[in-house]
């Protein structure tokens, strides 16, 4: 019998909007969730204990647990706590860093996990891939896609701007890593999951042509709509591929060689841009999704160029010639052009010339 149809993973709730926290109570009491009501709420510095303390009272019996910064040792530690507590989920409440703990943690326990954003600062909010640091410096590990997610407006407008503003570089490098996939499939024969890709572009272009900022509900609404779709888009994918390519191996060369250098969006923001002017400069394609980029990352004030985040022209075009090695086997413009070290130089002054003014 041909096969009709596929199960796809997709979380069991979305809430995207101003107070959605004061429901998190009724969605873990949801028996899908939680049969017996044993939840535990991991948050992170900032506004997690607040949230905590709100959806507390809604809960029999819950216990919280301080997560002690995004890395691996971190995620151990919890998911150890969680299993000896035999709870039946856990909820992720923070930003990226503690719910990415939280998402290792969850998978360590086998149990389902609740995210809890407080920022929009990258696609972590509802993927299956957590960012986390080690001894030797960050790593992406796959991870369970979160059951259930909850976006508060109201928090997510008391967080810091520069981290809600990181989420649109993350949101837009989709078009890179989108046309990456589709050049490998052209020059390898890589397979590409169409439905998978369609939600990553569909994220980035509904971001890309939306007017307001980030003092908007609606503009808001969008780019939390459009980390879902880019988490969604991986699970589908069953790798991170939809959402990250050449963009995005800079972006982890660049936390490695130069650790502390910025967030993730706004570095996967330059990386898609300068991925996009490789294309026009040495394919003469993507001259006009070059332009889109800009002008995106422009108006809302992310940077766009090396210094802007502090690097030298010499020390981004280091972390571009590394930037293959940190995913091994996945084909991208960057190792479809195979630049030296020269070449790489050139093509950064190049950018910063063409685009710093």
């Amino acid at each position: 019998m041909p096969l009709l149809t596929r199960m796809l993973t997709a979380p069991l709730s979305i809430d995207v909007r101003r107070g959605a926290v004061a429901a998190l109570g009724d969605l873990l009491a949801d028996r899908r969730i939680a049969t017996e009501g044993r939840v535990a709420i991991a948050v992170g510095p900032g506004q997690g204990d607040q949230i905590a303390e709100q959806v507390r009272p809604s809960l029999e019996d819950c216990e919280v647990f301080r997560v002690d910064g995004g890395t691996v040792d971190a995620a151990v530690t919890l998911g150890s706590q969680l299993r000896g507590g035999s709870y039946e989920a856990v909820v992720g409440i923070g930003g990226g860093r503690t719910i990415d703990a939280t998402k290792y943690a969850a998978t360590l326990a086998g149990i389902p996990m609740v995210s809890v954003a407080t920022n929009l600062s990258h696609d972590g909010i509802c993927s299956p891939v957590a960012s986390l640091e080690h001894d030797k410096g960050k790593g992406s590990f796959g991870v369970v896609m979160p059951l259930a997610m909850v976006v508060d407006l109201d928090y997510v407008r008391a967080a810091p701007p520069r981290l809600v503003r990181a989420g649109i570089g993350d949101v837009i490098s989709n078009l890179s890593a989108v046309d990456d996939w589709l050049l490998a499939a052209e020059a390898c024969g890589e397979p590409v999951d169409r439905l998978a890709l369609t939600l990553a572009r569909t994220a980035a272009e509904a971001l890309l042509n939306q007017p307001g900022s980030i003092e908007s509900d609606r503009f808001l609404t969008v780019l939390a709509e459009g980390l879902v779709l880019s988490g969604m888009a991986m699970s589908f994918a069953g790798s991170s591929r939809p959402s990250s390519g050449g963009d995005h191996e800079i972006l982890h060369a660049i936390d490695q060689l130069f650790p502390g250098t910025a967030n993730h969006g706004e570095l996967a923001g330059i990386g898609a841009a300068f991925c996009y002017h490789l294309r026009v400069t040495h394919t003469g394609t993507g001259g006009e999704r070059l332009e889109e980029i800009m002008a995106c990352l422009r108006r809302h004030g992310l940077p766009l160029l090396p210094g802007d985040v502090g690097l030298t022209v010499e020390q981004f075009a280091e972390a571009v010639a590394y930037a293959p090695r940190t995913r091994p086997g996945r084909y991208t413009i960057l190792e479809h052009l195979g630049l030296d070290k020269g070449a790489i130089l050139k093509a950064v002054e190049e950018y910063v010339q063409a685009h710093g003014g």
